[in-house]
């Protein structure tokens, strides 16, 4: 299995247009030793040669040119086999409607999820425009779903969704109820019996499904959003602390670099990571302490082979 980073940062990407935090500023200036982000999604590829998104994020044109393999093959092609969604933030959605040129298009994600994204929402409309435009296959909780491959045969890749802490879009606040199945993780492998790589990227807290994902995980790829709670009020950046974001600061004795430090998995990733967080920095105290408990920090154009 292939795993391509093709975005690692949380949303507004990295530098954020509307942010002059100290980061921000930084890398458009060049003086901090810092890389340039797009909103956080995979590609992933079986040993069949099929290629999953996970994610159709904001940035997917940009992020598509980058990557040769999703490249079209003819005239009007794509290699893109299908996309799963953990959430319907706009972060994971937005960049379904820069996917509207008529191309057949297999959507992976729970029945929540799909609700959330397509009921009331009149853009969707651009992705309806002729019959079998978008099918959507309905991941259950807990369950082995088998992914289509080229030409709708099943494929080599198998994934199973697991509730995580989460909460609902931003835009649905106050529309709709919050309910199991509205914010996953997704544990995917290449076949029955291979290696598993877990995908987590917005973790509210740990909970004993959390607890599984870090057990059964051989690679994992985590929330990196904030590095600590209170980190955007004490920028002056936003009020509203990690956790009432539904994420799980990395810093501190109850932070989650210190339960990752632990995780089996032979490489740990830390994805998702926001404008703000000090790990951005390849100099900084945050990244060395990331580094020294054995914990990756994702970047645009990563690569991991399972």
């Amino acid at each position: 299995m292939r795993i391509h980073v093709l975005g690692s940062a949380a949303g507004g990407g990295f530098p954020q247009w509307n942010c002059g935090c100290v980061n921000c500023k930084g890398v458009r200036a060049g003086t901090v030793a810092a890389t340039a982000r797009t909103h956080t999604s995979l590609a992933i590829s079986s040993a069949g040669g099929s290629w999953f998104l996970v994610h159709a994020s904001p940035d997917v044109r940009t992020q598509l040119r980058a990557f040769p393999p999703l490249h079209p093959r003819a005239p009007r092609d794509s290699p893109i086999a299908g996309i799963l969604l953990t959430n319907g933030d706009l972060d994971q959605c937005l960049g379904l409607l820069s996917l509207r040129e008529s191309q057949p298009l297999h959507l992976y994600a729970t029945e929540t999820v799909r609700r959330t994204f397509t009921e009331d929402n009149r853009l969707y409309r651009a992705l309806t425009r002729m019959p079998g435009q978008i099918t959507w296959h309905e991941l259950k909780l807990g369950a082995s779903h088998p992914l289509l491959g080229e030409e709708d045969r099943l494929g080599a890749l198998v994934v199973t969704a697991v509730s995580v802490p989460g909460k609902v879009p931003l835009y649905a606040e106050g529309q709709v109820h919050s309910e199991a199945g509205e914010n996953i993780a997704l544990l995917i492998r290449d076949r029955e019996e291979g290696p598993i790589v877990a995908y987590a990227p917005c973790v509210g807290g740990v909970t004993a499904a959390v607890e599984r994902i870090l057990d059964e995980a051989d690679c994992l790829f985590f929330d990196g959003t904030f590095w600590s709670e209170g980190e955007l009020t004490a920028l002056g950046a936003g009020s509203k602390t990690a956790y009432d974001m539904a994420h799980w600061p990395l810093a501190g004795s109850s932070g989650s670099l210190s339960v990752l430090a632990k995780a089996r998995a032979s490489r740990r990733i830390l994805i998702h990571i926001n404008n703000t967080n000090p790990i951005l920095r390849e100099d900084s105290l945050e990244r060395r302490e990331t580094e020294r408990a054995g914990v990756e920090v994702a970047y645009d154009g990563m690569e991991v082979t399972l």
